[in-house]
């Protein structure tokens, strides 16, 4: 299977890089966050659940781990051979045809951020076909400052790393150009990548051109959707 590489999107550092930029060792690296704690909580246990850019497995073996049936979806061979405990699939998600739909759907990683409207709106179609009729779909939204509060750090402590947000240049459209860097001890990835602002009310209009609608909006800042089929 061919991949293209994503407009706007490069990665450098160490071992391969993916198409729209995310490093296969990096992502290896990277520590779970609260993540599992809040898609436990939204969805009933044991539910079957599609992760679609499970990267190499960050989240999902944390789901594994609490008893749910993961089938995995990335582009990228490389980070799918990172993933144990779940079945994978690998595919662009925007044209994922799978013959099956699922109790939770998760697009996380803020890829309903996607600068180009075609391909936001083809993951979130992909969402809405492969989520069964009572079924719910968990997005991740960037947080309020993502773009305006630049530069900023955070520290990975489980991961022994600082991630640091060092630019965010508008290219047109309401689109940004945001520039990220992981600093570990023995090496420095970078990715930069396009990412679209959503308000609530364009992020609600988008879901529902798809055939969602918001169900609870699961963490206080926002960040955290439960959507249903409408």
């Amino acid at each position: 299977m061919s991949t293209q590489k994503r407009v706007g999107c490069e990665g450098t550092g160490p071992g391969a890089i993916t198409p729209d930029g995310c490093a296969v060792d990096l992502y290896s690296r990277l520590s779970v966050g609260r993540e599992p704690d809040v898609i436990a909580a939204a969805v009933p246990p044991g539910a079957s659940l599609l992760e679609l850019g499970s990267g190499a497995g960050r989240v999902t073996h944390a789901l594994i781990e609490r008893g749910f049936a993961v089938t995995a979806v990335d582009e990228s061979a490389e980070m799918l051979e990172r993933i144990r405990g779940a079945r994978t699939v690998r595919s662009p998600i925007e044209t994922l045809e799978l013959d099956e739909t699922f109790d939770v759907v998760m697009l996380a990683s803020y890829l309903v951020h996607f600068g180009e409207h075609r391909v936001r709106d083809a993951l979130l179609r992909t969402c809405r076909r492969h989520v069964a009729d009572d079924g719910c779909v968990l997005i991740q939204r960037e947080g309020l400052d993502w773009h305006t509060a630049v530069p900023w750090e955070r520290v990975d402590e489980a991961a022994g790393c600082t991630v640091r947000m060092v630019s965010c240049e508008p290219v047109g459209d309401g689109v940004d150009s945001l520039r990220v860097e992981y600093v570990f001890p023995d090496a420095t990835w970078t990715q930069t990548f396009r990412s679209r602002v959503l308000t609530k009310e364009a992020f609600e209009g988008y879901l529902g051109e798809a055939g969602l609608a918001v169900d609870a909006y699961l963490t206080d800042d926002g960040t955290w959707v439960r959507a249903v089929p409408k």
